[in-house]
């Protein structure tokens, strides 16, 4: 990696600028490289928990309805944030070009974790290179609302969509949508329906985007322009769904395998050092190294009250984390 900053960087600075050191050329490709590693501790954290934010209350039931019965529905989801994922350790070990100001190591928060910060030092074309290491989430919960609808089709398929508008966090943003289809299994097993047993599969769809205010770097060449950072995660889920009827009530075991890609840019205003390097399109390049293929496995408990044409839904998935949601749908 050494070799490609510096065969990189000798072009773009001999062709349009005179360095003041010849380091500078190293040192940029050390800095980049250090963003990268920071970048995946902070940004993974979040992204690994919104594929569980995503896979939670899709399903009302998997009760076979009568074809072209519509249910609407509002949501609110509520990721519970766990201490462990809340912050990391960097050390100055960890860094080429960085150090960190006024000791050899620190806690620094991921983005779920608090608004703590420290501050990085460098130094680049004889000036100072300092930034504040940014803050996450800065919240016990994450809760965002999102609406929902079904749709029963003919021969026992359902369905399902959902979007949520943009939410706001207190450090960046949270948006999700997707599709499935349900099919219902109970209706090829006699005496399932008459002992209000019932049993769907369903394949779903999900994209959740989350953003951060990231690294405001300054240096004698500009500003990087890398104060945005994006996750984004599309999830395959597999649902298999178990439901007992007990008069108004339903309750619903829920066993879920999904299967997430990852993808991660930096985006927003470019740096002012873009007229010399395109940062932000080597960063984006260098940010597919982490980019990794997850399996996740989930189980939720949900239950679902009944009152008239009105559903009241409350579903619990958990795992690696957890996750609670709540809904009201309504059965036209």
């Amino acid at each position: 990696m050494k070799q490609f900053f510096i065969f990189l960087f000798a072009i773009v600075f001999y062709l349009k600028i005179n360095a003041q050191n010849s380091n500078d050329i190293e040192k940029i490709g050390y800095l980049l490289t250090d963003a990268l590693f920071y970048s995946e501790k902070y940004i993974i954290p979040i992204t690994d928990a919104a594929v569980y934010q995503a896979s939670s209350g899709w399903v009302l039931s998997p009760k076979k309805r009568e074809k072209w019965k519509l249910n609407l529905g509002i949501h609110t989801n509520m990721f519970f944030v766990p201490n462990n994922d809340r912050n990391f350790e960097i050390k100055n070990s960890d860094f080429q070009f960085f150090e960190i100001e006024g000791s050899s190591s620190v806690i620094v928060p991921s983005a779920l974790g608090n608004n703590n910060s420290s501050y990085l030092i460098g130094e680049l074309g004889g000036e100072q290179v300092r930034f504040k290491t940014p803050g996450g989430v800065n919240q016990e919960t994450i809760i965002y609302p999102y609406l929902q609808a079904g749709l029963e089709l003919p021969y026992g398929f359902e369905f399902i969509g959902r979007y949520s508008p943009k939410t706001k966090l207190k450090k960046g943003n949270y948006q999700v949508y997707g599709a499935g289809l349900k099919y219902n299994l109970s209706q090829h097993f006699e005496n399932w329906e008459t002992k209000k047993m019932h049993l769907a599969v369903a394949g779903i769809y999900s994209n959740a985007d989350v953003s951060f205010d990231f690294l405001d770097i300054n240096t004698a060449y500009g500003n990087l322009g890398i104060n945005r950072i994006n996750g984004i995660v599309d999830t395959w889920h597999l649902n298999l769904i178990f439901s007992k009827e007990f008069k108004r009530l339903d309750l619903n075991g829920n066993f879920i395998v999904n299967h997430s890609t990852f993808k991660y840019l930096v985006n927003g205003p470019k740096g002012s050092i873009e007229e010399l390097i395109p940062v932000q399109q080597i960063i984006n390049e260098l940010l597919t190294r982490i980019e990794k293929d997850k399996i996740n496995t989930i189980f939720e408990i949900t239950g679902v009250y009944h009152i008239n044409k009105f559903a009241l839904q409350s579903s619990f998935a958990f795992g690696k984390f957890a996750n609670l949601n709540f809904g009201v749908q309504y059965q036209f």
